[in-house]
């Protein structure tokens, strides 16, 4: 069982940027497709960015062009740059991941969630 392990959350005013971090441990990180989701309160889950693992990205329509998802392999390690963030990006940020290569654009599609890392922007 692999293990997901989110970082770098907080609270910043619209317009700023964070960058999240996602650590995956227990097998090999070129082996899976990777993604990250949120969920907002009394919303479904949603998928923000996918890495296939071919060398493809998705992103979903509200965050394309403000947001980057990279992987570095040396670390085991995920990303996500956000940048201009608006308080409608306010949301639990989570992790995820499937064996394979894949487009993770529905929530059906992940095997493995880390825990989340939340996301506050006020206006």
């Amino acid at each position: 069982q692999i293990q997901l392990v989110e970082s770098g959350g907080g609270s910043v005013q619209a317009g700023g940027s964070l960058r999240l971090s996602c650590v995956l441990s227990g097998y090999s990180f070129s082996a899976y497709s990777m993604g990250w989701f949120r969920q907002a309160p009394g919303k479904e889950r949603e998928m923000v960015a996918s890495d296939a693992n071919d060398g493809s990205t998705t992103y979903g329509p509200s965050v394309q062009g403000r947001f980057t998802i990279s992987r570095d392999s040396a670390k085991n390690t995920l990303y996500l740059q956000m940048n201009n963030l608006k308080p409608e990006d306010t949301a639990m940020y989570y992790c995820a991941a499937r064996p394979g290569r894949i487009s993770l654009t529905r929530a059906g599609f992940v095997s493995d969630w880390g825990r989340g890392t939340q996301v506050t922007v006020s206006s």
